[in-house]
């Protein structure tokens, strides 16, 4: 598991922006989505990956777990898998010109849908009730990678619990776009996965400055819990 690090005057910093260290800490879990970004062999299975993060297996348990307590509550989960169609060649040839042929090639394989590459990892607990949306850029929000903003707001959904594969890059990029889009986020600061505990930290401290809030799954899980019994209680 990543050593999560913030540093104690970037708290500062947002407490005297906001008033308060957790501003969503108040979350209705009925309208709250756990989205679940690339947790797929293509970023997590050793021989099939095309960009390996080892530490995305150790976040598993926690990703379970915060998926358990979300259909306890009444929330959703959405599992993110990211699809590589032949259109991107074109569409998004900037990416293909920033990496060698053979990396490129090795993307293009491993996120290919019915590939064993474009599977979920065999260690979440996905159920039959879960959404599976599937993107084509970094980000799950950005104009034209996936419907996910539509099928959430169909659901009467505003807040996204943001967890996967790689925090600094597709996590933190569909958790900006979500603020963007209106949608009260948090990413998860033990749910989340970076190839290095650098990676992982400055992407949070940054997220964390502007763009939302930053919360451990013990945390989110006990304000779920919370919040459910005095939704309930007010019935």
């Amino acid at each position: 598991m990543h050593k999560v690090s913030m540093p104690q005057s970037i708290i500062e910093r947002v407490v005297a922006r906001r008033g308060r260290e957790h501003v969503f800490d108040n979350i209705d879990p009925g309208k709250t989505a756990l989205v679940v970004i690339d947790m797929q062999n293509a970023f997590m299975l050793p021989g099939v990956a095309h960009s390996l993060c080892p530490m995305a297996e150790k976040i598993v348990p926690n990703i379970n777990r915060l998926a358990a307590a979300l259909r306890a509550t009444g929330g959703a989960v959405v599992w993110i898998k990211t699809t590589f169609t032949a259109d991107a060649l074109r569409d998004w040839s900037t990416y293909f010109d920033m990496v060698t042929p053979e990396q490129g090639k090795r993307r293009i394989a491993a996120l290919t849908a019915d590939s064993k590459g474009h599977e979920l990892w065999s260690g979440l607990d996905v159920k039959a009730s879960d959404l599976i949306v599937e993107k084509n850029r970094f980000s799950a929000f950005i104009q034209g990678s996936s419907n996910l903003a539509q099928v959430l707001r169909s659901r009467g959904l505003d807040t996204v619990l943001i967890t996967g594969t790689v925090t600094n890059v597709c996590c933190e990029s569909t958790a900006r776009d979500a603020m963007m889009l209106n949608f009260r986020t948090i990413m998860i600061s033990d749910g989340n996965a970076a190839v290095t505990d650098e990676d992982h930290n400055a992407s949070l401290c940054a997220f964390y400055l502007t763009f939302g809030d930053v919360m451990s799954t013990d945390a989110v899980i006990a304000c779920l819990e919370q919040n459910a019994r005095k939704l309930t209680a007010a019935e």
